[in-house]
C-alpha cells in the first residue's frame, strides 16, 4: 500500500514536485502559507490542501517540505502548529529546503526525541529539473528511513544519493552551490570576452561545449547569458542565501572560499542593480 504524504511548501519548486507524486497515485495533502497556492495546486492536481503544517502532517507516512530559509524550516517543522506537532511515530520528515547543516542537525534530533525519522534532502536541478522531474537529491540521515523514503523521491529526481549521517545532504548541496557559482563567473567572464572580441558567441558556445570547457552551465544558460535573457528560475536572492550559507559553514570547518566570497560580492552588485529576481546566469550583467 502506498504511503500519504503531505507536502509543505508550494513555491517555484514544491508545486511541481508534489504534483509529480499526484501523478503517481500518491494521496497529498498540501500545505503553503499562501492559501490561494494549495487551492491552485489541488485544483490542477487534486489531492486536499491543509491550514497549517500540523493539518497536513496528522495523518502522513511521509511528509515533505519546501521552503525558503532556516527560519521558515523550523516555523514549518518545530513551530507551533508545525508538522512534528502532529506527525506519528515511526513517519519520515523529508526536508527539500536548501539550509544550513545545523538546522539539519537540530530537526534530526528533535524529531528523533519525537520517534519520527528525519532526512536532510535539499535539490540541485532549478525549475526545469522540478517540472521535469529531473531533480539531484543529496540526502543526510538515516539508511532505514531513506529506504523507505526513496520511492517517493525518485517520482521527481533522477538522481537520489544517501551522503552520510544528519547534516551530509546539506553540505553536499553547498559544494554544488560553491562549484556553479565559479563555472557562472567563468562563462560570464568568457562570453563577455568573445562579444568584445567580435566571434559570434553562439557559433563560439557550440564549439567549446564540445571540449573540456563544456559544462551544464553553459549547455542550459550559455546562449540564454548571451541573449541576456535571465528568466529562468533560480533568483539571484536565493544564490546569496545559498552562498551565505556556505560561507558560514567555511568559517567553521576552515575552508578557503575566496572564488565563491568574491562571486557572491558580484551577485550583489547584481542585486543593486535591481537583478534580485533575475536567475544566476544574469551576473554577466555586471562585465
Amino acid at each position: 500500500m502506498q504511503p500519504k504524504i503531505a507536502f509543505l511548501g508550494l513555491g517555484v519548486m514544491g508545486f511541481p514536485m508534489a504534483g509529480h507524486l499526484a501523478a503517481k497515485g500518491y494521496s497529498v495533502t498540501v500545505y503553503n502559507r499562501t492559501a490561494a497556492k494549495t487551492e491552485a495546486w489541488v485544483q490542477k492536481h487534486g489531492g486536499k490542501n491543509a491550514a497549517t503544517p500540523a493539518q497536513a502532517a496528522a495523518d502522513a507516512d511521509i511528509v515533505c517540505m519546501c521552503v525558503g530559509n532556516d527560519n521558515d524550516l523550523m516555523q514549518v517543522a518545530s513551530g507551533a502548529g508545525g508538522a512534528l506537532d502532529a506527525m506519528k511515530r515511526d513517519s519520515i520528515l523529508i526536508d527539500h529546503t536548501t539550509a544550513s547543516a545545523d538546522v539539519a542537525r537540530k530537526l534530526y534530533a528533535i524529531a528523533r526525541e519525537r520517534g519520527v525519522h528525519f532526512l536532510d534532502a535539499p535539490v540541485s536541478g532549478g525549475q526545469a529539473g522540478a517540472e521535469n522531474g529531473k531533480l539531484t537529491i543529496m540526502v543526510g540521515g538515516d539508511a532505514a528511513p531513506f529506504e523507505r523514503a526513496r520511492p517517493v523521491m525518485d517520482c521527481y529526481a533522477r538522481a537520489v544519493t544517501l551522503m552520510g549521517a544528519s547534516g551530509a545532504g546539506q553540505l553536499t548541496k553547498m559544494v554544488n552551490q560553491i562549484c556553479i557559482a565559479g563555472l557562472v563567473q567563468g562563462l560570464s567572464e568568457g562570453i563577455a570576452f568573445a562579444e568584445k572580441a567580435g566571434l559570434d558567441a553562439n557559433l563560439v558556445l557550440d564549439v567549446i561545449s564540445k571540449g573540456a570547457a563544456q559544462s551544464w552551465q553553459m549547455e542550459n544558460r550559455g546562449k540564454t547569458m548571451h541573449e541576456r535573457k535571465f528568466n529562468f528560475g533560480f533568483a539571484v536572492d536565493w544564490m546569496r542565501k545559498d552562498l551565505g550559507i556556505c560561507m558560514a559553514e567555511a568559517q567553521r570547518n576552515g575552508a578557503k572560499l575566496p572564488v565563491t566570497t568574491l562571486v557572491d560580492q558580484f551577485y550583489a552588485e547584481v542585486q543593486q542593480a535591481g537583478g534580485n529576481r533575475w536567475d544566476t546566469s544574469s551576473l554577466i550583467t555586471r562585465l
